[in-house]
């Protein structure tokens, strides 16, 4: 890896039950192709100084043995639904090797979700293993990691607000149906956006298709990769060939370099 070089591995790209989904035999989930197989949403952006990873799924430990991952400096929250933060406990085996608290960032609504999940991470007498965290508030302003910036940008998930984030010309957005004129503004000059595209039909807190596609195009970025996919998008090979020029579907595992 160059100095200034940043990698970005997509350790999941799919909705919050998975795919396959349990119980199901649609042409997606029984589909042979691995690029069907999608675990929970997130990614890790890598530098030569440091891995950071935004969101802990329930898919975590796997995610993180399947990418050989042998440091963690940092996990970011962007909100606080079970899919995104299930897997925190397993950032103890981070702690052990590394022998430090693991650097968390999450705004004070999600640090209160994951108070009431993980009371005995912030328990005033601890047990003996639990995983060490050392969190650090974060709002809608500019912070740094380890020298690296990061720009939060509020997005909606239905009634809930979610936090992007765009690092130099790479905006990460997952779980979203709405973004503000203004929270819009921070994305413009964006060269890579990952964005959420949950299926074909319309939902209640996600972007379908369709209105991911008419996002990227108001955005005018170059390249998009579509995240957080259900198994009613379709599969894999099917619906590429479809996507306008400059927009694929991420798969786990896909590394990019931003």
């Amino acid at each position: 890896m160059k100095q200034n070089e940043i990698t970005v591995t997509f350790l999941g790209t799919g909705t919050s039950q998975g795919v396959p989904v349990i119980g199901c035999d649609c042409a997606v989930c029984v589909s042979e192709n691995p690029k069907d197989d999608r675990l929970r949403t997130s990614i890790m952006v890598s530098t030569p100084k440091q891995n950071i990873v935004f969101d802990t799924g329930p898919d975590f430990r796997q995610q993180m043995l399947r990418e050989k991952v042998q440091r963690l400096d940092a996990v970011v929250f962007t909100h606080e639904h079970k899919d995104h933060v299930a897997g925190l406990d397993d950032i103890r085996a981070f702690n052990f090797k590394q022998k430090k608290d693991m650097e968390v960032f999450a705004t004070e609504q999600v640090q209160e979700a994951l108070k009431r999940e993980y009371a005995y991470i912030f328990a005033e007498k601890t047990y003996p293993g639990v995983p060490r965290v050392n969190l650090t508030t974060i709002d809608l302003n500019p912070f740094k990691i380890n020298g690296l910036e990061l720009i939060p940008i509020q997005v909606m998930h239905y009634k809930l607000p979610v936090l992007g984030f765009r690092i130099n010309d790479f905006t990460y957005i997952t779980d979203a149906n709405f973004i503000a004129e203004e929270e819009k503004a921070k994305i413009k000059g964006t060269k890579v956006l990952v964005i959420d595209a949950l299926r074909k039909e319309k939902h209640i807190s996600h972007y379908n298709l369709e209105e991911a596609l008419e996002l990227i195009k108001e955005l005018e970025v170059e390249q998009a990769y579509l995240i957080h996919i259900s198994h009613l998008l379709g599969k894999y090979d099917e619906e590429m060939p479809l996507l306008p020029k400059g927009v694929e579907l991420a798969y786990d595992g896909l590394k990019i370099t931003i």
